[in-house]
């Protein structure tokens, strides 16, 4: 029997960028659903886009095979045309001028694709996918909620 097969529908976003943030993510397995969502008082929207991913494939059990659904094209290429793999060998820098940005959650991401064996593909946002739609009200309410978590390492680095 081979890895279990999972889908995660996965979105982030801000109010103001940056400004209060949330991050939503749904987990398909069968006939098995998994909502998860949070936020943050201080944060980005591409950190927001990325942690959901992250959040989405920490929430596994078990290795599995993974397609992860984003309208984060910043995520999605991150992702599949190897920058993040390759801003991690280059010392987390994009070139010998720039560092790389959110290197904290890239190094997560990088770390949960070597345990599941994971694909990203793009979704249009805001096109009627449903799950998609649930992620990104997720995210939203979340950016919305009482008591945000503070987002140390975006507050730590912005002062």
């Amino acid at each position: 029997m081979g890895k279990p097969e999972v889908e995660i529908y996965t979105d982030g976003g801000c109010r103001n960028n940056p400004g209060p943030g949330g991050f939503g993510a749904v987990l398909l397995y069968g006939k098995h659903r998994k909502e998860l969502s949070g936020g943050f008082r201080l944060t980005t929207n591409n950190r927001m886009e990325i942690l959901a991913a992250v959040k989405g494939l920490e929430a596994l059990k078990e290795p599995c095979r993974v397609t992860v659904y984003s309208d984060s094209q910043y995520v999605v290429h991150a992702m599949e045309k190897g920058w993040a793999q390759r801003w991690r060998s280059g010392g987390w820098r994009r070139n010998r001028k720039e560092k790389a940005v959110n290197p904290d959650l890239w190094e997560k991401l990088l770390d949960l694709c070597d345990r599941h064996e994971v694909r990203f593909r793009w979704v249009r946002g805001h096109a009627g996918t449903p799950e998609n739609e649930r992620a990104d009200r997720l995210a939203g309410e979340a950016a919305c909620g009482d008591n945000l978590a503070v987002d140390e390492v975006y507050e730590n680095s912005a002062c």
